[in-house]
């Protein structure tokens, strides 16, 4: 298959009916891939005006109408009081729901949790807007800068520059921002025409829920292309290439009234071959769900995701090196670097990172991984933190989490091991069968027993086993018969008294 090579990094929108996927490819390779799904889209981020239904004292907490499948929630540390401007009053949070909310009430909140399972979704009183560059908040009066923007010259010059564009855009009441990490190396025209749209989107917000009965949803956060484009988007982007006509007309429009320097990297690609299929992406996402990372030069990566961390082992596999044993271990383990801080990033693994290393005697090498690590993950767009080597010689770093893993995204537990990751083998099903007939012939009055199972475990029944089911049926003083359950996994099966 011929791949296409790029001199720099590309957007890849490809939108269905059904889902949303937007990819980041740098030089050909895949960085980066979202995935949204219109079946279960989220609402975090979406503003509503709700009515209050219940008020629970006793938890501190308050039901909210917001019009959505279940009952939302929010706890008193999430009211925020607001002193007689509309401004919240900071350092002092609510301290009895019962001062702020009572049933019946109208309230404008923002959701912060997604529902799940039984419970509805998280909400707050504490609202903002996302752009490209800030984070909005209208009821407060407090600026503050992303900590990966860590240059002190570059903080103070974009604080002179906010507190500029602010001034000329004459932001009414308390006006509060934050800068994001996007903002970096940016001017003030920039932060002006962020303002503006902020500023123009605030008074919609604020139109409708003077206009609206609750409970209305305000504000829905934007299309996965469209914060893609606002968030994904960085100096050195060549184009971005959108294979939905619909969609290239949606974000024409919306680049044209909010980021019009990236107006001129869209293009609508039209041609028969599949987007993905063109770059190698579909192959990639593939890759990025399997256990095995294969390293060109033979070695490989094995990652596992469980629910409180995830680990990553890398192994010389095949790669004897030219040299010595130290030298081939030093260069699997640089390699290993690079990919797995693609792999981490691919699959938006998140929370606790382990990563277990070839075992290095030189001390310079291990420093030189190290510093390697560092570099490798500091482009990555999720904040980490690399704590250091352990005793045990495991390197362990923080990953934040911004959204479900790509497994998570696209796999379900296996309904044969229950996501274990394992079988058990036809021999030990076989004896959980043979202890399982003598508790039955031992409780139940039965001459017969039947023992329906899957075609390989009946197979090995009637065959490796089958003297020891005749020796079973002497002891037990009953017949037993069997049956193949096409539909059974290995590890499912019955004993049915005849």
């Amino acid at each position: 298959m011929t791949r296409v090579t790029t001199v720099s990094e590309e957007l890849l929108v490809n939108v269905s009916p059904l889902e949303t996927r937007v990819a980041v490819v740098d030089h050909g390779v895949l960085q980066d891939v979202h995935i949204e799904r219109a079946a279960t889209r989220g609402i975090v981020g979406n503003i509503y005006l709700g009515r209050v239904v219940r008020v629970l004292p006793g938890m501190q907490a308050a039901f909210v109408e917001i019009g959505e499948e279940r009952t939302s929630f929010i706890h008193v540390n999430d009211i925020h009081p607001l002193d007689e401007d509309g401004v919240e009053v900071r350092g002092r949070a609510a301290e009895d729901i019962r001062e702020h909310l009572r049933e019946g009430q109208d309230v404008t909140v923002q959701v912060i949790k997604e529902p799940l399972g039984n419970k509805g979704a998280r909400l707050t009183t504490q609202l903002s807007l996302s752009s490209r560059y800030l984070v909005y908040m209208p009821r407060t009066r407090h600026t503050g800068i992303s900590q990966q923007i860590e240059d002190d010259d570059e903080r103070s010059r974009l604080r002179s520059l906010l507190d500029e564009a602010v001034a000329a855009q004459a932001m009414d009441g308390g006006a509060g921002f934050i800068l994001r990490t996007a903002a970096e190396g940016v001017g003030r025209e920039e932060l002006e025409s962020d303002l503006r749209f902020l500023k123009r989107l605030w008074a919609v917000v604020s139109r409708r829920a003077a206009e609206q009965s609750a409970p209305a949803r305000l504000f829905e956060d934007w299309q996965l292309y469209q914060r893609s484009v606002r968030d994904l988007a960085r100096p050195g982007l060549e184009r971005i290439r959108v294979d939905s006509e619909e969609a290239y007309g949606r974000l024409r429009d919306f680049c044209e009234d909010y980021v019009p320097e990236l107006a001129p990297l869209l293009e609508h690609y039209r041609g028969e071959r599949p987007l993905f299929d063109l770059y190698g992406v579909e192959d990639e996402i593939g890759r990025a769900l399997e256990r095995k990372v294969p390293l060109k030069s033979g070695g490989y990566l094995i990652i596992d995701q469980t629910e409180a961390m995830s680990t990553i082992d890398v192994n010389t596999g095949a790669f004897v090196g030219r040299s010595n044993q130290e030298e081939t271990v030093y260069k699997t383990n640089l390699e290993a670097v690079t990919a797995l801080a693609r792999q981490i990033r691919l699959r938006n693994l998140g929370g606790i990172v382990i990563i277990d290393f070839i075992d290095m005697r030189d001390p310079e090498h291990r420093r030189q991984v190290y510093r390697a690590l560092e570099k490798a993950m500091a482009r990555d767009r999720a904040r980490t933190v690399i704590t250091g080597v352990s005793e045990l010689g495991l390197v362990e770093m923080t990953r934040k989490r911004t959204r479900d893993s790509l497994a998570h995204v696209l796999c379900e537990d296996c309904p044969a091991c229950g996501g274990r990751g394992e079988l058990k083998s036809a021999q030990t099903v076989c004896y959980d069968i043979f202890r399982d007939i003598l508790r039955e012939a031992r409780a139940y009055d039965a001459d017969t027993l039947m023992v329906r199972a899957s075609q390989e475990v009946v197979d090995r029944l009637l065959d490796e086993d089958s003297a020891t089911v005749a020796d079973l049926e002497a002891l037990s003083g009953k017949s037993l018969q069997f049956q193949v359950e096409p539909m059974y996994s290995r590890e499912q099966f019955d004993i049915i008294l005849l």
